[in-house]
């Protein structure tokens, strides 16, 4: 299955371990395909540059280098103004598109209140992992940080 994950769900998912970790592993573990554009991997490293949690450049390179090896990278050529409330979430939308996903990964409310667009589910890091996730993917809950902060 093709997957893009919003950058609040991606940021969480390396720091923090639940649902969002969770999502991040099965990626990692090839359980599902990501599908991602140089506009949200720009968002990505932009976001770990200017985090609360300082990591090291060489360690934001090598996120970046790991996702571009590990995911479908999509040049979206239509431009959606789906997202009225927040117009920059529209490139999540503009990649699954060009990348024919399956599901937008989010927590954003403003993506989230679409539930659907053109077969393209929207749904949370939860609905995520209950619908398409192998039982034994799960992991530690606690809310904790993770290594993944650290390590790759």
């Amino acid at each position: 299955m093709r997957v893009v994950i919003d950058t609040n769900v991606f940021i969480s998912g390396m720091f923090w371990e639940g649902e969002s970790h969770r999502v991040i592993t099965s990626w990692k573990k090839s359980e599902c395909t990501l599908v991602i554009s140089g506009d949200i991997l720009s968002e990505i490293v932009r976001v770990l540059t200017d985090f609360k949690i300082r990591l090291p450049k060489e360690s934001i390179q090598e996120w970046s280098e790991l996702i571009l090896k590990n995911s479908v990278v999509v040049e979206p050529k239509e431009t959606v103004v789906i997202v009225k409330d927040d117009p920059q979430d529209n490139m999540f939308v503009e990649a699954a598109i060009a990348g024919k996903a399956d599901y937008i990964v989010s927590q954003d409310n403003h993506l989230l209140k679409l539930k659907e667009v053109r077969g393209i589910r929207i749904i949370t890091p939860e609905e995520f992992n209950r619908r398409c996730i192998k039982d034994d993917s799960r992991s530690n809950s606690r809310g904790g940080l993770t290594a993944a902060s650290r390590k790759i």
